[in-house]
């Protein structure tokens, strides 16, 4: 249509033209249910389902960090009970429309993964596993905290960063994730990583594999990739990179995928702004320290300190 052409303005006009728009839409949408680059998205798992059960899993493992009313100690097992049981049957649903593409999606087709006879039974095996887990996450997000307490001079208090820091919303919400990834369910972690990382602006994978008391500090443009590894008491700053150097091809040119792309960073390591750490290969020692602007695709052993060379500023004075 010619966006200079007389437009008819009547009610008729603009049903005529709905109808028009909508009949050149569709020869533009694949309606099999495949997974194309075409397709609608009603059947496949709902993002704001997964985010609500996200919500409710943050705020069971850091009571009242999502939810607006006050919390008694005597009203706590009610309230863990229900806000459990309502994650329960969001990410049933949701977990059992996301398993298929597990075999039905693109990676699958390719890989020949098999398909899983009973979605609705691997789909509670997978919540039972799950849920089993969440007091061990619990715990690891108390050292978390603890980690934001003593690794920040500025905070004041525990509550303070249970309320207000950003890198701990980010670890907690990575590490429900990441259970969900451990047990292979496709897209659910992903949506979890990647709407706290809108709240946030800190990217971590949730395959990343992330030790006990890990803190992010400021956090913003952090990204930490798929394959990544960190070791205990890792410390790291806004703006870091772990990242992959390149994407092996296969013999169709498409990226090879689940092998180790993304570095290792042992125990005790602390990492400056805007540091870049790239590659499967790459370890950092334990105990590093890897300046701000660094930019890293070689290992580093234990102990060692990296700095970047920048240039010397030049001071002159205004006349």
């Amino acid at each position: 249509m010619d966006l200079h052409s007389p437009v008819d303005s009547t009610e008729q006009g603009k049903v005529d033209l709905i109808a028009k728009t909508v009949n050149r839409l569709l020869p533009l949408l694949d309606s099999t249910g495949a997974d194309t680059p075409s397709s609608p998205l009603g059947n496949f798992p709902n993002p704001k389902h997964i985010i609500d059960a996200q919500k409710i899993l943050i705020d069971a493992l850091i009571p009242g960090k999502m939810s607006t009313g006050l919390l008694r100690g005597e009203d706590l097992e009610a309230f863990l009970t229900r806000s459990l049981s309502e994650a329960w049957r969001l990410l049933q649903i949701e977990i059992e429309r996301a398993l298929p593409l597990g075999w039905q999606g693109e990676a699958g087709k390719v890989e020949g993964c098999a398909a899983i006879q009973d979605p609705s039974a691997r789909t509670d095996c997978i919540l039972r596993a799950f849920y089993q887990r969440l007091p061990d996450v619990r715990a690891m997000i108390t050292e978390d905290t603890r980690a934001a307490y003593e690794g920040d001079p500025a905070a004041l208090s525990f509550a303070e960063v249970q309320i207000a820091y950003p890198g701990l919303l980010a670890v907690v919400s990575h590490r429900i994730a990441h259970e969900l990834y451990r047990q292979e369910v496709p897209i659910v972690p992903r949506v979890m990583s990647e709407w706290i990382h809108t709240k946030t602006g800190i990217d971590i994978h949730p395959g990343a594999r992330i030790g006990h008391g890990f803190f992010i500090d400021h956090g913003t443009g952090v990204v930490i990739g798929e394959t990544t590894e960190i070791g205990n008491r890792v410390k790291v700053y806004q703006g870091v990179t772990l990242g992959a150097r390149s994407f092996p091809l296969d013999e169709n040119g498409m990226p090879i995928k689940h092998i180790k792309r993304h570095p290792t960073v042992e125990e005790d390591v602390v990492i400056y702004s805007n540091a870049s750490i790239l590659g499967g290969d790459t370890v950092i020692g334990k105990g590093s320290t890897i300046g701000g602007n660094v930019f890293l695709m070689d290992s580093v052993p234990p102990h060692s300190v990296v700095a970047a060379i920048h240039p010397e500023p030049k001071v002159k004075r205004n006349a």
